[in-house]
């Protein structure tokens, strides 16, 4: 999250989990150690998982080890060596070569790059989830954490690209111009 989306204080975040929490009944009360007023971006666990995925991790268990870490159990993602820790084991990697690649100017610039795509989204809510359809559909889903909706968009963009199968063997492709 950026400065626009965190919250001013401990009694903000704590406000919004507890709200979140009820609307998903969620059977825990997620933590709010993680929370520092003064830092305006939390960069470091971003470059955990995208130097895990630079190591060849195709998945989103570093991410959501490191999510569960401080928000399930209080830990300081903030500091590198606790990050790292974290994430090397949840994604069976070597800590001191993940360090090494969180610290490449490379991984930083895939991070932000990913961060400036999503400020293109202009959505303003957590989690947001986008999806395209090969036949160029997009839904953007933004605060809405609810199976029902996503799962009928899914099903109506799988349809349609189906349609549009069907309709290219009946018909062919459209003439170029």
């Amino acid at each position: 999250m950026d400065a626009s989306g965190l919250p001013k204080s401990r009694a903000q975040e704590e406000w919004f989990y507890r709200r979140s929490g009820m609307m998903n009944r969620s059977p825990f009360m997620l933590r709010t150690d993680w929370y520092e007023p003064v830092l305006s971006e939390y960069l470091v666990p971003n470059l955990m998982a995208e130097a895990a995925r630079d190591l060849g991790l195709e998945d989103d268990k570093v991410r959501i080890a490191l999510a569960n870490a401080t928000l399930r159990e209080g830990k300081n993602i903030r500091d590198w060596e606790i990050a790292a820790g974290i994430a090397a084991t949840a994604g069976d990697l070597d800590k001191k070569k993940l360090l090494e690649r969180a610290r490449w100017p490379t991984i930083e610039a895939r991070v932000r790059a990913s961060t400036a795509e999503w400020h293109k989204l202009h959505v303003t809510q957590r989690p947001t989830f986008v999806i395209d359809s090969e036949i160029g559909d997009r839904a953007i889903f933004s605060g809405v954490v609810k199976l029902e909706p996503i799962a009928a968009t899914l099903d109506s963009m799988i349809e349609d690209a189906a349609a549009y199968t069907a309709h290219a063997a009946h018909f062919g492709s459209p003439p170029a111009e």
